[in-house]
């Protein structure tokens, strides 16, 4: 099964809170996975703890069994159709276990009734007892071999469906958009989603929610009706005091079996599995970070994420596999022989001085061994439960979060398709508004401009003005609470973001910097091309930037030293060894700022871009780099004859540079309040030119 199999649709509801606003009525009375983990949330004493255990009570019961039966089957069907004929060998051995233990006690029983027979009568012989012996030795052997077979279908089963549950996950992720990850809610849910695939780190960590222990759920009640088979066919009896000691003492044989399993020492990890493990967790932190998702939004770095993912996890967990221990047939015949388990069954030979002859030892010890083994399996049942309700909620964290649509998504009724416009993208907004999450005052409000396809626009103002936040909800990466946007005459909101992104190109004031190589930070730019050197040179050359990459020791193969503070922690339970120990090279501000402007370049000039946003592109230069940096944004905005052929946006404080647009919006306390051209603005003597003034 490829990992693009067994995905959620495309078109699955709007987010729980997009769903919310926009039909009240019809959520009141839906009964979804989203309002049924937040059910189960609302039983806890503070929803604030993220994956707390919930109270195993009727309440919890019922919800839990809601939550199964709505998405269970969907998760086991994923399980099951990856793999079905290894399932089925797996479901039949495991069966199969649950009667090994009652074979077991008929074998022991029948070795210790020849021994008793041997020293209190003349009807048994040592050839008959060698005989038992020789067939407990061939019973354990060949139920070690099915173990053995067992846990290989096991570990490989494991890593294939943990493949697949981390990533799905990790391409929902990538689709969903910052409104929606903003959400408080959605984070709480993305959370225990989190929890959910990272318990597919160890098998047996989550209960009900796994087929492997579902499987074993039905092994241990097979072994429990097995033991009452036995208990309900051997007649009771009273034993001694002293009998009754000694058969607990050698219940506590077996543990001694700790000393005698095989040893096995882990080789270290070679360097190409380690750049492994380095690889995908560099593609984590590119959909965790938050600072990384507004790139990753535009520069749609969705599928190239998922594919350099996937195949690093996939070589991964094929050497994880490869690190198993594995013997030869007869070294784990010889290993696996449970001396604690014959050291238990010798020790019921003192019962023949205790008792009558007539006295069934090897029934004694049967009746024993399977009395103990009912009660902890009952135990066990009981100490399962309330991990398993939590699985189960966890479970339903994790299908609700794949059911979440992006808040910027339009519906298939109301979507627009984006057509380009010659000349560049005509914007125009009017009186809108934004509030950012959490937040109690507005970072815009009444935002009013029209820009025409080709014009250039700069926006200027104090710093918390709501300069970039406008960049943003013109790039389309946030939602705005009220107005219009209009992108040529159609509202944005009726484009699919996708589209739009395709169609811009920008450098935001928080640029990413990723942790790998010239090549990759500049290559996201345009993913098409990240592995063409020729076109990465051409981005870095237009954005003066060729030089200072010369003079790096690996040129484009050069790892850069990010500021890693704001990637996300590697995931739970990571089995791969640390990030391998190299030196990455340090950057200064401006040298980076010129890799982010490579990284847009990489993708301005081609045709299919109309819009360029620039969020202070040249803070950190020189004026005369600034200068040729505007020049060649002026070159890529306009086709081979001269004629503009995109739109720009930038924001700059430097006065100076404003005079290059053909418009100047003057922004203060998240308004415009002057807009108009450099000359206009001057001629009003208003805010703008007292700061012009102060500037030049």
């Amino acid at each position: 099964m490829s990992p693009t199999e067994g995905r959620p649709d495309y078109d699955t509801p709007h987010s729980p809170s997009q769903t919310a606003q926009a039909e009240p009525a019809r959520e009141r009375t839906e009964e979804t996975l989203f309002n049924l983990w937040q059910t189960s949330r609302a039983l806890l004493p503070s929803q604030t703890t993220i994956g707390a255990t919930r109270p195993l009570n009727r309440k919890s019961i019922a919800l839990a069994h809601r939550v199964a039966r709505m998405c269970a089957t969907d998760v086991h069907k994923l399980f099951w159709s990856d793999h079905p004929y290894r399932m089925l060998f797996l479901l039949a051995l495991s069966f199969a276990r649950g009667v090994f233990p009652v074979f077991k006690g008929y074998s022991h029983a029948m070795i210790i009734n020849e021994i008793q027979s041997l020293f209190v009568s003349n009807y048994s012989s040592w050839a008959r007892l060698t005989q038992l012996v020789g067939a407990e030795v061939l019973r354990m052997a060949g139920e070690r071999l099915l173990e053995s077979f067992a846990a290989d279908n096991e570990q490989f089963l494991q890593n294939s469906i943990r493949f697949l549950v981390e990533y799905q996950q990790l391409e929902q992720r990538v689709r969903l958009d910052v409104p929606t990850l903003s959400d408080p809610v959605i984070r709480d849910l993305l959370a225990e989603s989190d929890m959910f695939v990272a318990s597919f780190q160890a098998l047996g960590g989550f209960g009900f929610t796994s087929p492997f222990n579902v499987i074993r759920v039905f092994t241990l009640l097979s072994e429990i009706i097995s033991h009452l088979f036995v208990l309900s066919s051997v007649p009771h009896g009273t034993l001694p005091f002293l009998a009754l000691l000694l058969s607990l003492a050698s219940a506590a044989a077996p543990f001694f079996r700790q000393f005698y399993g095989p040893r096995f020492d882990a080789r270290p990890y070679s360097a190409s599995e380690m750049r492994q493990a380095e690889r995908q967790e560099q593609m984590r932190q590119l959909v965790f970070s938050e600072t990384h998702r507004p790139e990753v939004m535009l520069f749609g770095l969705g599928p190239w994420i998922m594919n350099t993912w996937s195949s690093a996890r996939r070589t991964a967990l094929d050497i994880q596999n490869d690190r198993l221990p594995h013997h030869f047939p007869l070294e784990a015949l010889l290993a696996q022989v449970n001396m604690a388990q014959v050291i238990a069954s010798l020790h019921n030979v003192p019962f023949m001085l205790m008792l009558q002859s007539s006295t069934a030892l090897g029934s004694l010890a049967l009746y024993r061994t399977s009395a103990q083994a009912f009660v902890l399996a009952i135990s066990s049942l009981f100490a399962t439960a309330q991990a398993a309700i939590q699985s189960i909620f966890l479970m339903g964290a994790f299908c609700a979060f794949m059911e979440l649509k992006p808040q910027l998504r339009p519906l298939a009724t109301d979507r627009a398709v984006y057509a380009p416009r010659v000349g560049g993208m005509k914007i125009e907004a009017r009186n809108i508004a934004y509030t950012y999450p959490g937040a109690s005052e507005p970072a815009l409000k009444d935002v009013n401009l029209t820009l025409e396809a080709g014009e250039t626009l700069a926006l200027v103002g104090y710093n918390g003005s709501g300069k970039s936040t406008l960049a943003k909800l013109l790039l389309r990466i946030i939602e705005f609470d009220s107005g219009e946007l209009l992108v040529n005459d159609v509202d944005i909101r009726r484009y699919d973001p996708v589209e739009l992104h395709a169609a811009s190109a920008a450098v935001f004031q928080n640029f990413a910097r990723y942790d790998t190589t010239v090549a990759e930070n500049v290559g996201t730019g345009f993913v098409h091309d990240i592995e063409r050197p020729t076109a990465v040179r051409k981005a870095l050359r237009l954005a003066q930037c060729e030089q200072v990459v010369d003079g790096l020791p690996y040129g484009i193969d050069t790892r850069l030293d990010s500021d890693t503070s704001s990637a996300s922690p590697s995931p739970v339970g990571t089995s791969m060894p640390p990030l391998p120990e190299r030196t990455p090279h340090g950057l200064s501000g401006g040298e980076w700022q010129r890799i982010a402007l490579a990284r847009a370049f990489m993708r301005a000039n081609r045709p299919e871009i109309d819009l360029l946003v620039f969020d202070e592109p040249t803070s950190a230069l020189d004026a005369q780099a600034q200068a040729k940096i505007f020049d060649t944004i002026d070159t890529m905005s306009r086709s081979s004859s001269g004629q503009k052929c995109k739109t720009v946006v930038f924001i700059t404080h430097r006065l100076s540079t404003a005079r290059r647009a053909d418009k100047v919006a003057m922004m203060e306390n998240g308004r415009v309040i002057e807009f108009g051209s450099h000359e206009d603005l001057l001629a009003r003597d208003g805010s703008y030119a007292a700061l012009y003034q102060a500037s030049v």
